[in-house]
């Protein structure tokens, strides 16, 4: 799984003009599923969003989590975080795991999030999403699944 995390002083999804949702200061989170992800995947992957340090402390340090500071998490489920471009200019997402199982492992990230306490906000699988992101930083995280467990 692939996560890119981006501290926010707000987010906001729209789908057809309407906010489906919405948070104020925290993360919004852009999420990838590849092919051969799993719960296990999903879950340790929750757990690095809930606890990783980037928001500042007394002295200023990138040394709170999003929890640490009360914050909330916009999670966005995002397929072209597999997209592979070497081949040519038109990415291949052959890497994506399929539409059923990416969703059912988007909503096991999600729950567990939700399970560790992080107040939640989502977009909706699979719509057109309009994703507004207000950068603080900006600081903004990549993570993998893959590269973090070697």
């Amino acid at each position: 799984m692939r996560a890119l995390f981006q501290r926010v002083t707000r987010g906001a999804v729209r789908v057809d003009g309407a906010v489906v949702g919405e948070i104020g200061a925290g993360a919004v989170v852009l999420l990838g599923v590849r092919k051969g992800d799993n719960d296990e995947d999903a879950a340790f992957l929750a757990r690095k969003v809930a606890n990783l340090r980037v928001f500042p402390d007394d002295a200023g340090k990138l040394n709170r989590s999003v929890i640490e500071v009360g914050g909330a998490v916009l999670s966005v489920s995002q397929f072209t975080l597999y997209g592979d471009a070497h081949g040519g200019n038109r990415p291949s997402f052959i890497a994506a795991a399929a539409p059923d199982e990416a969703n059912r492992l988007y909503e096991v990230f999600n729950a567990g999030l939700a399970a560790l306490g992080v107040p939640m906000a989502r977009g909706q699988f699979r719509r057109m999403m309009q994703v507004e992101i207000h950068n603080d930083g900006p600081v903004t995280i990549w993570l993998d699944t893959e590269e973090l467990r070697t």
